[in-house]
């Protein structure tokens, strides 16, 4: 039965971290349009803000992918992603379909955020580099 939770483990890593590899190698390449985003939001200093989510996000990612310092990077990513919901995806203050779209993308990131604190409290598995 180990077995299949270590498989289960690696797996469930994969998947995490692919949305947060894929996002940040994303906005390496559209940095510019990233940082104006996150300016339209209201939040200071843009462009530092998007060269720090493209390190969470690549850098956190690739660690919770490979189970090197998976724990810390799986915690960065929770609180990163935590905060992501509150500040970028603020449903309680739009109204129409941009509510309802953005109310989705908050609980999906409270839900990562969840599968990232599961990393959290049990580890990377058996193939992770650190292992459980």
């Amino acid at each position: 039965m180990n077995k299949q939770y270590d498989a289960m483990a690696l797996l469930g890593r994969v998947l995490l971290s692919l949305i947060f590899v894929i996002s940040g190698a994303k906005k390496i390449a559209t940095f510019a349009g990233t940082a104006g985003y996150i300016a339209s939001k209201g939040l200071p200093a843009a462009e530092i803000l998007t060269a720090r989510t493209i390190c969470v996000e690549l850098g956190g990612g690739l660690l919770l992918l490979i189970g090197l310092k998976a724990r810390w990077a799986a915690l960065a990513l929770a609180i990163f992603t935590i905060l992501a919901a509150v500040l970028i995806h603020n449903f309680w203050t739009m109204t129409g379909p941009e509510a309802m779209s953005n109310q989705i993308h908050f609980m999906k990131n409270l839900s990562i955020a969840g599968g990232m604190l599961m990393v959290v409290a049990f580890g990377p598995g058996r193939f992770g580099i650190d292992k459980a």
